[in-house]
């Protein structure tokens, strides 16, 4: 770690906030198949599922919308902050409720604040590092959301053996303890540089980034230049720009703003949620039928999680956005397929007692659960942290919040209407959502490699270089790699903006 020894802690402390929605996602997927919640729910058939999983989503999908205007007016410190106490205040319901009304209440309630912490923590991380750990630092973000899914799987695969209404509530419950901690320790993480450079604080921003990058040298070189140059680009963001939202609309945001909803969008797509939230259902279809065989195969997917984001974590400041990004769809992409195939081939689909089995023989069914595992391993290395990282780092500071707000409101959408259908589809069309997913991450490969361009290692301040030339990234490569040579290969500030002669993203 070394020099940032700091900012690796700060961003460390503030991923915790993807731990919270990590959390449920796994402690739910769990929960759907123990006997004692659906006797005390009624046992809800797919609809019913459905609606109790996706109304976490959609009060993600508000939160997140709301998340930038608080994000900018309150600062990004204070608004995961109070985050914390909405998603706590949500996981008390969700753990004493009475009824289904209760409980999708509740999911609801703690999806605000998981739909804020989900903009802003990315924000935040991406504002206090440094262009060269950045993608590093945001992933962190993703490894929590695994840690968080695999706390869940295994503190619900031991609750599993407690015969009472513990063993859903205490898993739940659990979830406020991550919560009251990050609300804790946010007290003494420092205030975003850019966000205090931007409110005229510039003075605590030097003693943040002298935090930060100096142990605490207010005169250091690095300090003194980062930010002098934070300042340059809000000086002149504030001569050209305004900061409504309806300038997302406009050029030359429009085209960041798209490019930020569509991978915010196909994150979702790769059908990761329906992975977690529904994975114990699809073991068992898959033929694994002993007890607590799923849930144990789910626990195992949880580990496998987390370990492949580690790769993510450490080079993807090597690797790129646009190369991992293709790879990643392109494996995702297979394993689907594979899976397609293997079921679709040789299921033989009976519905016993709601539940849909599919009589597979050992051979493709082992092969159905190892395909999983692949797609998760590709998924965690790729689209799992680059989805968080790419739209955290492609706007001018005076728009970051709410363009981010609704990047992030998009992922929720998806994710929502993902979690309504997917229990329906799962049981009705069984290996054809398999193909479903797998023509949407082969067409992602074209979609990245057309109008994505690279954005690693490049400070935030230098963001418009890459995006004021064409439309087609693989076009516009040339370009780019021109300017770097003739800034040899410096960082020469974001005053210095080279405009691009094509304007064909006016279009």
């Amino acid at each position: 770690m070394g020099k940032h020894a700091q900012t690796y802690f700060v961003g460390g402390v503030s991923a915790i906030g993807g731990l919270l929605f990590g959390y449920d996602t796994g402690v739910m997927s769990s929960i759907l198949e123990m006997d004692e919640w659906k006797a005390y729910f009624h046992n809800p058939g797919s609809v019913g599922v459905g609606v109790i999983v996706s109304l976490l989503t959609a009060g993600c999908f508000v939160g997140s919308l709301f998340a930038g205007w608080f994000a900018d007016r309150y600062s990004r410190k204070h608004t995961i902050m109070g985050a914390c106490i909405v998603f706590s205040l949500g996981a008390a319901i969700q753990c004493g409720s009475r009824n289904r009304a209760m409980l999708i209440v509740g999911r609801f309630i703690a999806g605000l604040g998981v739909g804020v912490l989900s903009m802003t923590v990315p924000v935040f991380q991406s504002e206090i590092s440094p262009a060269a750990i950045r993608g590093r630092l945001v992933s962190l973000q993703q490894w929590a959301i695994t840690w968080g899914i695999l706390v869940s799987f295994w503190i619900d695969y031991g609750c599993h053996f407690i015969k009472s209404q513990a063993a859903w509530r205490i898993p739940i419950g659990l979830q406020i303890v991550p919560a009251i901690f990050l609300f804790c320790a946010m007290f003494f993480m420092p205030y975003s540089p850019r966000w205090l450079v931007d409110n005229n604080r510039d003075d605590e921003a030097r003693q943040v980034l002298a935090r930060l990058r100096a142990d605490g040298d207010l005169d250091a070189p690095e300090v003194i230049g980062e930010l002098e140059e934070i300042k340059d680009v809000v000086r002149l963001e504030r001569e050209t720009a305004v900061r409504s939202y309806m300038e997302l609309l406009r050029y030359p945001i429009r085209r960041r703003v798209v490019l930020g909803v569509v991978i915010q969008a196909l994150q979702q797509l790769t059908g990761i949620n329906v992975i977690m939230y529904f994975a114990p259902s699809i073991f068992k279809q898959s033929g694994l039928t002993g007890p607590n065989a799923s849930l144990l195969a789910q626990g195992i997917n949880g580990v496998i999680n987390m370990l492949a984001t580690i790769p993510a974590i450490l080079w993807i400041d090597r690797w790129g956005r646009r190369k991992t990004l293709m790879l990643g769809s392109l494996v995702c992409g297979i394993t689907y397929f594979v899976q397609a195939v293997a079921t679709g081939a040789t299921q033989h689909k009976t519905i016993d007692n709601g539940e849909v089995n599919l009589h597979m023989p050992k051979g493709p069914s082992y092969l159905v659960i190892v395909m999983i595992y692949i797609f998760v391993i590709s998924f965690a290395a790729s689209w799992g942290p680059i989805g968080w990282i790419y739209p955290s780092e492609i706007f001018p500071m005076h728009i970051r919040s709410k363009a981010n707000s609704i990047t992030t409101a998009s992922n929720w959408l998806f994710n929502f209407v993902i979690g309504l259908v997917a229990p329906i589809l799962i049981k009705r069309i069984t290996w054809g959502l398999d193909l479903i997913f797998a023509i949407i991450m082969f067409a992602s490969v074209g979609i990245i490699y057309m109008f994505f361009p690279e954005t690693k290692s490049r400070p935030l301040e230098e963001m418009e270089i890459v995006f004021t030339g064409s439309i087609w990234a693989h076009k516009d490569r040339k370009r780019i790699e021109e300017y770097d040579k003739e800034m040899n290969g410096g960082r020469s500030g974001a005053t210095k903006v080279s405009i691009g002669e094509d304007d064909s993203e006016k279009a």
